[in-house]
Formats: structure tokens, sequence, C-alpha cells
């Protein structure tokens, strides 16, 4: 016996004051809706209606009884409501989790879009370079730019995200322009962390250490090799939502365009497809086309 079911049935039966009515209410038989009353009355193991030819009579347990299955009937359709309103609605408080760099230069204009589209979401973005484990660090989504590996996450890409080696008008000047890959073994290269030299290879022409003119700069912020390349410290590799404002401006010059690297992707990732929050949705919806194609930090 589904109790639920059994619960409604009775309370259909008081308020219509018979089976066959009930019954038409329910789309059910006479006979369903009078074994679903019996079968409630032994699992509570008291008699809940008096039956007579012409009337239903409610005993005191009865009366007890439906008091109680309606408010908790009423409870349970508003919390249904409330759950398809959910989904219906962005609404609610969505947790985010996303590169440090690339939220700081430019998701603040996205969300602050998208919150007067959707004024009932609450935003908690959390910034973080390293890959969060969704689930298990409670994110509803998160942003990440790479190549993406097969998992059991759901990602969509949003944007392209190019790379560019790119260095400062003044250290090329006192340096040299590379015109071809291997003559980059003689730069001072500006190196980001967690770029794998398996995933680019041409990193591989790329000096590790050594002193002089030869030695580099590590860094996990792409934001600080940018700006120590402005600063005339070496070459990088950095993607243009980092470095294209500088390059628009000439404060950096791309080098080796022609070998530029395949672009990565900017990924919105988020845990299941089927039956996704409506407040996920919206965002990921949003996020689609915003940033322009090619993106606006491309324009130079």
């Amino acid at each position: 016996m589904d109790r639920l079911d059994a619960m409604r049935t009775f309370v259909t039966v008081v308020a219509e004051g018979s089976f066959t009515r009930a019954a038409e209410r329910l789309a059910l038989s006479p006979q369903l809706v009078s074994k679903y009353v019996s079968q409630l009355e032994r699992h509570l193991g008291v008699r809940l209606l008096n039956r007579t030819t012409r009337r239903l009579h409610l005993t005191e347990a009865g009366a007890a009884y439906r008091q109680r299955a309606e408010q908790v009937l009423a409870d349970i359709d508003d919390m249904e409501s409330e759950l398809g309103a959910l989904q219906s609605q962005a609404q609610g408080r969505l947790r985010i989790s996303a590169p440090v760099s690339f939220a700081i230069r430019h998701l603040a204009p996205l969300i602050n879009d998208f919150q007067r589209a959707n004024p009932a979401v609450d935003i908690d973005l959390q910034l973080n370079d390293r890959k969060v484990d969704i689930v298990e660090e409670g994110f509803d989504m998160a942003l990440r730019i790479g190549r993406l590996k097969s998992s059991s996450l759901i990602a969509k890409r949003i944007a392209p995200v190019r790379l560019v080696l790119c260095a400062s008008p003044e250290y090329l000047a006192t340096h040299g322009t590379p015109e071809r890959p291997r003559d980059l073994a003689g730069h001072r290269f500006l190196r980001y962390r967690y770029m794998e030299e398996s995933q680019e290879p041409l990193l591989q022409w790329l000096p590790r250490s050594g002193g002089g003119e030869g030695s580099e700069l590590t860094s996990n912020n792409g934001d600080v090799l940018v700006e120590a390349a402005i600063g005339g410290a070496g070459i990088a590799l950095q993607p243009t939502f980092l470095s294209g404002d500088a390059i628009r401006q000439g404060r950096l010059k791309v080098v080796l365009a022609e070998h530029e690297p395949e672009p990565l992707g900017l990924y919105a990732v988020y845990a299941h497809r089927q039956l996704l929050a409506s407040k996920v949705r919206h965002f990921v919806d949003f996020l689609e086309g915003y940033f322009g194609d090619p993106p606006y930090w491309d324009r130079f």
C-alpha cells in the first residue's frame, strides 16, 4: 500500500461523502477506493469510517486522522509547488567556482547583468585556480579553462581561449625578436606554473633554468606574468583575456604568431544534465554568447 495514496483517498472520500463520488474525482474505481481505505484502517489498527448503505460517518479516530492527514497533504503540495517554482524560475543561491584572473577581469559585468535579469538569484562566487570537486565541495557549477579530459561531469564550451607569446617592445628591442621557435632558447621566459609542456609543444623550446638572459620567472598567477612582461622582464605565453588589453595598447607585442598554440576553451562545468536546477540552466544559457564571437578580448 502506498500510504500517501491511501491517505489522499481517505481525505477525498470524507470530502465527497461517498466512495463513488471520490472514485470519480480520483479517476479510480469505487472498489479500489474502498480497498485503499480498508488497507489504511488495517495499517493504523483503527476504524476511520462507519459505513451504512446511505451515509458515511467519521469515527473519533477518523476525525482526528482526517485533520492531520489534510495538513500533511497540504504541506506536501506546498513543497512540490515550491520545488516546481525553483525549476521554472531562476532563484536561490548559485555557488560558482571560477579561475582567479579570468573572474577578476571579466566576470563582474556578466554577474551584474545576470542578476539584473534574474533578481531572485544570489551568487556565491569563489575564486580558485585549482580544480575544485564540484560535488564534494558543494558547488552548483564551475568555470574552467583548458582542454577538458573526459569525466562524469557535463561541460559546455562557452568561448575559445587563445594563447599568445608576447613581450614588451622594449624587451624585444634589447634582446631581439624570435623568428622561429628555437630562437626562444636564448630568452628569459615568464612561466605559468600550471601550463603543461605536454599540452603546449611550443614550451619545449623555452629555457627552464639558468642565469642571465636565459633565466625564468615562474608564477601560479597569469596577471603577475603579464605585468612582468609589460615591464620588460621577458617573454610570456598567456591567454589573450589577460594580455589582450596590453597588446591593443602597444605595451605588449605578439611574437611567433604563426606558431600560436591551439586554443584552449572556457567551459561551464556542472554535475547533471537531467533535472538541472533552473538557476544553473539560466546562468549557463546567459554565459553562451555573452563574450562575443570572437570574444571581445581578442579584438586587437
